[in-house]
C-alpha cells in the first residue's frame, strides 16, 4: 500500500523460482536492482561526437533477516551439485509493484544467477543479517 502518494518498501513482492522450485526467502528487508549498461563515444570525421548505448543485463541484491535454513540449504545444494558436476540451471525473479494509482506493475528478470554475498554474523541479541546479490540477462515487463 502506497503512502502519501509515494512507492514504499511493502509495495514490492518478490518470487524466485528456481530449477528446484520456489525458493522462499524468510524476511527480506531490502531489494535493490539496476540495469547495467555500457556506454561508447563515437567520434565522426564531422567532427561531431555521437553515443552508443549496450544494455548488458541487470544486477542487484537482497537483504535478509534470516528466519530458517532455506537460503544457506539452497546455496550449500548449489555447491554440493558444482562439485558433483551438475549443471546449475537459471532462476526467475518476478518483482510485483502495487502502483500508487492501485494498478500493478510486474517485471521478470531473466536467466538470474543469484550468490550468497553474506551468509550472516551470528551474536547476542541481534538478528542474523543475510545478502544475496543477483545477474540477469534481461528484465521484461510482464503486467
Amino acid at each position: 500500500m502506497p503512502v502519501n502518494g509515494f512507492t514504499v518498501g511493502r509495495d514490492v513482492t518478490l518470487t524466485i523460482i528456481t530449477s528446484s522450485g520456489p525458493l522462499n526467502l524468510s524476511l527480506i528487508t531490502s531489494f535493490k536492482s539496476k540495469q547495467d549498461t555500457s556506454e561508447q563515444k563515437v567520434k565522426g570525421l564531422d567532427g561531431i561526437t555521437r553515443h552508443a548505448r549496450f544494455y548488458d543485463g541487470w544486477s542487484g541484491s537482497f537483504s535478509l533477516d534470516r528466519m530458517n535454513s532455506n537460503v544457506d540449504d539452497y546455496f550449500a545444494q548449489l555447491e554440493d551439485n558444482y562439485f558433483m558436476g551438475i549443471n546449475e540451471l537459471p532462476c526467475t525473479i518476478t518483482e510485483t509493484i502495487q502502483e500508487v494509482d492501485g494498478s500493478v506493475s510486474q517485471y521478470r528478470y531473466t536467466n538470474v544467477l543469484l550468490k550468497l554475498d553474506d551468509a550472516g554474523d551470528y551474536s547476542g541479541d541481534k538478528t542474523v543479517k543475510q545478502s544475496i546479490s543477483f545477474v540477469a540477462s534481461r528484465r521484461q515487463q510482464t503486467a
